[in-house]
């Protein structure tokens, strides 16, 4: 087969699904009381041949035609926008992806086929999202909006001012760097915040324990501790969203280490995965047991983006690089498991990222800051159990004991095998 009727079917098919799904969203929005829109499933497919075809015809004259033929479309998409009428008008999202389907003809031409189907494909997912998009962007509340823009325009000010280099004692307080700790684990903790908002009003039991373990699984415990004493039938439930949220939490743990500390982080990989051997075959027991059935209200969390609790982290990350710089300084790798214990009763985030960073600029050995992180962990474990031992009901807190407690017991065992 020719290769420009090779081309021209790809480009044809590549806009025959983005048209599909345009036409399916068309259609489910009338269907909810939408106003019809412009374009559908013959338009799309045209404006893909139309760019092929105008590639081709454009090729000698390096891409002229193309580009005149491109000018052409997007003024009639535009006038078409405005117009309105009975026959619908184009929406700015349509436009768009009007104009990108007519590119994904000239991509094709260029032999640019896997950039033409990415985009084919990622524009279709937008297009076909335009509901699920909506409903979820309803449950955000101003005050979600609010804190977001606040963090956004304050990091944007922050960072570009503060300096980039170590102040103070033992030049340990960098502002750059410590502002950037903040929006990692803020972004990390918002994305989190996010899923357990749009879990609705209730959601099942694995979900909620795996996003709870990415927002916090400090919080995730507290809630679901308090509620094993008020419903006492969900006992097992309850437990499981915890041993998951617990779980999530040290791949948690080792996604902060890579992203600051390569070494670090493979170093600590196999206590990590041993701390979780306890939690899985819980998992796997009570999902075997039961199914994974059932539902639970998600958890209340506090906006990871409200500036107070930024600023918050940022005291407390730039008080533990202190005195991990300062243990590391004085030789004292008995106050530096001090300080990565003490830290890991209160945020095991703030230990992780401090030790990586300075195992990563050669202030911590690699051995002993591997062995603190992991102290971190099992310090960290130690608060959650304590926290469903004094809060928890009869069943549940047996449960969570058991396992914690194995978890950090495998957290000891590993820490020790880092020599």
């Amino acid at each position: 087969m020719p290769e420009d009727i090779v081309g021209l079917l790809v480009s044809a098919c590549l806009g025959a699904l983005v048209g599909l799904i345009r036409q399916w969203s068309e259609q489910q929005e009338r269907a909810a009381g939408g106003e019809e829109e412009f374009a559908g499933l013959r338009t799309f497919v045209l404006l893909a041949v139309l760019g092929y075809a105008a590639a081709v015809v454009g090729a000698p004259w390096r891409g002229a035609v193309f580009a005149i033929v491109l000018l052409l479309v997007g003024l009639f998409l535009a006038v078409s926008q405005f117009r309105g009428g009975e026959a619908g008008h184009v929406g700015h999202t349509t436009f768009a992806a009007s104009m990108l389907t007519f590119l994904l003809g000239g991509l094709v031409h260029a032999g640019h086929l896997r950039l033409a189907v990415a985009i084919a494909a990622g524009t279709m997912v937008v297009l076909g999202s335009k509901q699920v998009t909506h409903a979820w962007t309803r449950r955000f509340t101003p005050a979600d909006v609010r804190s977001a823009l606040q963090f956004v325009a304050v990091t944007g000010v922050i960072l570009p001012v503060f300096p980039d280099r170590g102040y103070g004692p033992l030049a340990a307080f960098n502002p750059h760097s410590i502002w950037m700790m903040v929006v990692l684990i803020s972004g990390l903790g918002f994305v989190g915040y996010i899923l357990m908002r749009l879990l609705g009003a209730r959601a099942g039991i694995a979900v909620t324990g795996l996003v709870g373990g990415v927002a916090s699984s400090t919080a995730t415990t507290l809630a679901f501790s308090r509620r094993s004493r008020e419903e006492p039938g969900m006992a097992s439930s309850y437990a499981l969203a915890v041993v998951l949220a617990c779980a999530v939490m040290l791949g948690r743990v080792f996604v902060l280490l890579f992203a600051v500390s390569r070494d670090v982080a493979m170093r600590c990989l196999p206590a990590l995965v041993l701390m979780a051997v306890p939690a899985l075959i819980f998992i796997l027991w009570v999902w075997l047991a039961r199914r994974g059935r059932g539902a639970v209200e998600p958890p209340n969390l506090a906006n990871p983006l409200g500036l107070w609790t930024a600023i918050q982290f940022a005291l407390l990350y730039a008080g533990v690089t202190f005195l991990v710089k300062a243990a590391a300084h004085f030789h004292t790798e008995g106050g530096l498991m001090l300080v990565s214990f003490i830290s890991g009763l209160t945020d095991m985030d703030a230990i992780a990222l401090s030790v990586g960073n300075q195992v990563a600029a050669g202030d911590v050995l690699l051995g002993p800051g591997s062995r603190a992180v992991v102290l971190g962990a099992v310090a960290n474990t130690l608060v959650k159990g304590a926290i469903a031992i004094a809060l928890g009901g009869g069943e549940y807190r047996r449960r969570i004991s058991g396992v914690l407690g194995a978890t950090a017991a495998a957290g000891l065992a590993g820490m020790w095998a880092l020599v």
